[in-house]
């Protein structure tokens, strides 16, 4: 798997290929359908696939002021990317110069003699270009693509409508993981360095690795039933504190996982940490000893919890 970026020459290996284009942030069951089309297509063809991706996020872009939304990382997409079969991840870096390329330019120069492509596949409501000009129409448009095919793929929906970032977003701000698992195939997951704290919790019994939020979404604040991920491939079972820990002063946002019958070291090492179940919100206690007594039976509700999940 290789990454690549857009302000660099695609290599040789590379042109000609089959491109899943779209943000996919999250990579959900609709994302998914879209790279399993274009890998279908690769195959067949004896070409290369690869995913491309914005970065930063056209919204953050536009408006830099927004509350944090991501749901992955460029390096858990380039993950989850290889896994559905991409040969290269391809970075276009969202700034002013590519706002401002018209929807024709960005086919025909950047997909087209930039990119190298022999074929693009997008869900059937992307849309690019400058004023969001571009659209699955035109990249059917045989005038605009010359060389170039495209395709366009349905949403894949359930139920409640199409499957979407801003549905798993709201079943996560609404304490709902496993809605959002459920559409992502996968439960959310925050990546990040293990920081210093106040190491307050290992005076109660209850020592954590503390992980700053960055640009991730923020779930509903509470307590979660997490499972962990460290990177010599150990998976641990948990209990974490998701908010801003009204107990202690000053305020302090972090992900705090306590990880089950584990002594060690984590300062300074990427992990990553899933949240499995919403156990309850945060709340402020009588003390420590009513703290450490809750801490208890959360505990025990994550362990039940966890035990039931492969």
């Amino acid at each position: 798997m290789h990454r690549l970026t857009s302000d660099h020459p695609i290599p040789a290996p590379f042109r000609n290929g089959v491109v899943a284009l779209g943000n996919f942030d999250g990579f959900h069951l609709g994302h998914q359908a879209v790279v399993a089309r274009a890998r279908a297509i690769a195959r067949a063809e004896g070409r290369p696939l690869i995913v491309a991706t914005f970065d930063p996020h056209p919204v953050r872009y536009f408006r830099p002021d927004a509350p944090p939304f991501r749901l992955t990382t460029l390096d858990q997409r380039e993950r989850l990317f290889a896994a559905a079969g991409a040969d290269a991840m391809l970075v276009f870096g969202f700034d002013a110069a590519l706002a401002a390329v018209s929807a024709r330019s960005f086919i025909t120069d950047w997909l087209g003699t930039r990119v190298g492509a022999a074929c693009i596949v997008t869900g059937a409501d992307f849309t690019f270009g400058a004023g969001k000009s571009g659209n699955a129409a035109l990249l059917a448009d045989p005038a605009v693509m010359a060389t170039i095919r495209s395709e366009a793929v349905g949403p894949v929906t359930d139920a409640a409508g199409p499957i979407s970032s801003s549905r798993i977003r709201v079943a996560l701000q609404s304490g709902d993981p496993q809605e959002a698992a459920r559409l992502l195939t996968r439960p959310f997951t925050i990546e990040a360095v293990v920081q210093h704290g106040d190491k307050i919790g290992r005076t109660i019994g209850y020592p954590t690795a503390n992980m700053d939020m960055g640009k991730y979404l923020r779930p509903a604040y509470g307590i979660y039933a997490v499972r962990g991920h460290l990177p010599d491939g150990r998976v641990l079972d948990g209990v974490a504190n998701l908010g801003i820990r009204p107990q202690f002063t000053p305020p302090k946002e972090l992900l705090e996982p306590h990880f089950f019958n584990f002594g060690g070291d984590l300062y300074g090492q990427r992990i990553e940490v899933a949240l499995i179940a919403h156990l309850r919100p945060e709340a402020r206690f009588d003390g420590l000893d009513a703290l450490v007594a809750q801490m208890d039976r959360d505990s025990a509700a994550a362990r039940r919890i966890l035990a039931t999940i492969s």
